[in-house]
């Protein structure tokens, strides 16, 4: 089983105690789909009401004294960028540490969304209820295909979604060390020209594509009778995904409107 999401690897549900099927045991201890969009819902709960703090209070701030919202949000945005990190992390290399972490997690990656949104929403009227429109259509149209078995990877297709993945996430690593030296690397990528429009609809694409290969990862681990858990990491790594896909269509909607 390959997936580009680097929370998700083939070795994810094999080496934490993975029940075989000959093995006993009970539908409350096993790891099931419901269960893990049950356990995805709450963190997406949990990512909007802290981004919905963050959110309010960039908006009251701007309205009262622009030029010290960004000082007054930022530790907030930074902050929750980098527990949002530390708890991935964390989870990655523990997984049983999910059920407790995962919800720090969301929380945390809210406080990161609700402020960069509203830096965009202040920059571009009606960027985020785009995104967000986007972002859950988009998760809603790949699961319908892929319940309805209109899409189900092949071993090739996963394995070139996972080496988009990397060679984009090794794109980002190396232009970001770059840029901290003074050296701006592959600005076309990123700019407002078509160029930079192009490359993010690829990214968007590669994103979304993430969602399928994370919807079979996590039938076949079900299937497999994994932990139970585990279904609060598989709703870790699907929430990966949809932070990574929303920050992407946001960059893209925003390119569009430069254009205008």
């Amino acid at each position: 089983m390959r997936t580009g999401n680097p929370t998700l690897n083939a070795n994810t549900f094999e080496n934490f105690g993975v029940y075989r099927q000959d093995a006993t045991v009970t539908p409350a201890d096993a790891m099931t789909i419901n269960g893990t969009a049950q356990k995805t819902f709450f963190l997406l709960v949990l990512a909007l009401g802290s981004a919905c703090f963050t959110w309010s209070r960039t908006f009251r701030l701007v309205e009262a004294d622009p030029s010290a919202a960004i000082g007054s949000v930022a530790p907030w945005v930074f902050g929750g960028a980098i527990v949002g990190l530390v708890a991935a992390l964390v989870i990655c290399f523990k997984h049983a540490w999910a059920p407790t972490l995962a919800p720090v997690y969301a929380l945390a990656e809210g406080l990161f969304l609700g402020g960069v949104s509203a830096g965009f929403e202040a920059q571009y009227p009606g960027i985020v209820i785009q995104a967000v429109g986007g972002t859950f259509g988009t998760l809603a149209c790949l699961l319908l295909a892929y319940q309805s078995g209109l899409i189900r990877p092949s071993e090739n297709f996963k394995l070139g979604i996972a080496a988009a993945t990397g060679g984009i996430a090794l794109l980002y690593l190396v232009t970001f060390i770059a840029g901290l030296f003074g050296f701006p690397l592959f600005s076309s990528l990123f700019g407002s020209g078509l160029i930079g429009i192009g490359f993010s609809v690829v990214v968007v694409s590669i994103a979304a594509l993430n969602l399928v290969l994370d919807f079979d990862f996590i039938e076949q681990a079900a299937g497999r009778g994994a932990p139970k858990y585990l279904e609060w990491y598989g709703a870790f790594a699907l929430m990966v995904t949809l932070v990574w896909l929303y920050l992407e269509i946001l960059r893209l909607l925003a390119k569009l409107n430069d254009r205008r």
